[in-house]
């Protein structure tokens, strides 16, 4: 006789476990399934800024996309803080607040102003003795940004932890199998030795949807994977986190992770990674060794070390191609697909999930004593550093 859950979520990256999270406090007997590590793939690539919509109003129109994601830091924030669920706590933080700064072109002043219009997160203008000192020799304004940089890595911990219980790891060599039968979407675990039957199967698998979606007979493309090729510096580098901005883009997005006194590693993204993606390793450490220098005048990389990586992203479907502006789920009969677009929509995301579904029905019952999916290590944990 299979286990009876509300909801089965396959897919524990930050969308899975923040739903995950959201249905069991609304009632719901749930479950989450990884195959991996938890956040393995996207969430622990992604440099961990709670975005405010900064990068969509650089023309200085409020897009869809901007509207969507403005509301998220202030979500976030309540979280980190514990005075909302789920309370994940200060030690999540790495950063709390980004910094905004130009080039000396005329499009970059233009790029300036424009953030400063429609966003809901506060742009502070500092003097420019509070400025960090990395920062003094940059030409005009520089801003700060009301925009947290968290630790994913320990965001993923904290999830885990409150959720433990309702977690459950199928490996790649021993898959959740996937059946429908009279009691509902099944999903084997554990060489089939533990079956649970679930009213709906929540998939947030990232990549992994398509594959998912065709095993559960869903055969419509519904997927489409943009790529990132991610750079990374580390050595005797200041503590950073923001974006230089240029015109109606980010040239270049900064966050910072101090491993020790002396050793602190840049994730490097924006537009960089979006046109690192032609590029071989060698190339793209090469032309982010010249957008640093560009970018913060009298940045010495003396003894800096670089390594990059790639970090396709999976998104729903969008008719042009181009980044969906919020979050994308299909819900078809019992199966919701959900893909989140950005790791700072991961709330928004787990309550479109949670308006689709009927209410609770099923008694949380104990789980066997299954194994756990740990949680992935971040890329410069195992990078190749050149």
């Amino acid at each position: 006789m299979p286990i009876q859950r509300d909801v089965v979520i396959l897919g524990g990256g930050i969308a899975g476990l923040w739903t995950l999270d959201a249905l069991r406090r609304a009632g719901h007997a749930v479950m989450l399934v990884e195959r991996d590590a938890l956040g393995a793939g996207q969430t622990i690539w992604s440099q961990g800024i709670i975005h405010g919509g900064l990068k969509y109003t650089l023309d200085g129109a409020l897009s869809p996309s901007a509207r969507a994601i403005r509301e998220m830091p202030a979500i976030w924030r309540r979280a980190l803080t514990g005075e909302a669920e789920p309370s994940l706590g200060r030690a999540c933080v790495r950063a709390e607040q980004c910094w905004l700064w130009r080039t000396a072109s005329m499009r970059s002043r233009l790029g300036m102003l424009g953030a400063r219009i429609g966003l809901r997160t506060p742009v502070n203008v500092v003097e420019q003795s509070d400025r960090p000192e990395v920062l003094c020799a940059c030409p005009g304004t520089v801003a700060s940004l009301d925009e947290q940089v968290i630790d994913t890595a320990a965001v993923l911990a904290r999830l885990r932890e409150r959720n433990i219980a309702h977690l459950a790891h199928a490996p790649p060599d021993d898959p959740a199998a996937l059946s429908n039968s009279a009691e509902g979407i099944t999903v084997s675990l554990a060489g089939g030795r533990v079956r649970v039957a679930a009213r709906t199967i929540v998939l947030a698998a990232g990549g992994g949807n398509e594959a998912l979606r065709r095993s559960l007979g869903l055969e419509a493309p519904a997927m489409q994977i943009r790529d990132l090729h991610m750079a990374m510096a580390r050595g005797d580098l200041p503590m950073l986190n923001g974006h230089c901005v240029d015109g109606a883009r980010t040239r270049l997005t900064i966050t910072s992770i101090m491993q020790a006194p002396g050793d602190v590693v840049w994730q490097l993204g924006g537009e960089i990674a979006e046109r690192g993606v032609a590029m071989e390793p060698g190339e793209l450490i090469q032309r982010a060794k010249a957008e640093l220098v560009a970018v913060l005048p009298g940045l010495r990389l003396d003894g800096v070390h670089f390594a990059t990586y790639r970090a396709p992203r999976a998104e729903g479907l969008s008719a042009t191609g181009a980044r969906p502006e919020d979050v994308v789920t299909r819900v078809e009969g019992d199966v919701i697909t959900v893909w989140p677009t950005k790791l700072a929509l991961a709330p928004r995301a787990a309550t479109r999930v949670l308006e689709a579904l009927s209410a609770p029905r099923s008694s949380v019952t104990a789980l066997p004593d299954l194994p756990r999916p740990a949680v992935a290590k971040p890329p410069w944990e195992n990078a190749a550093w050149t």
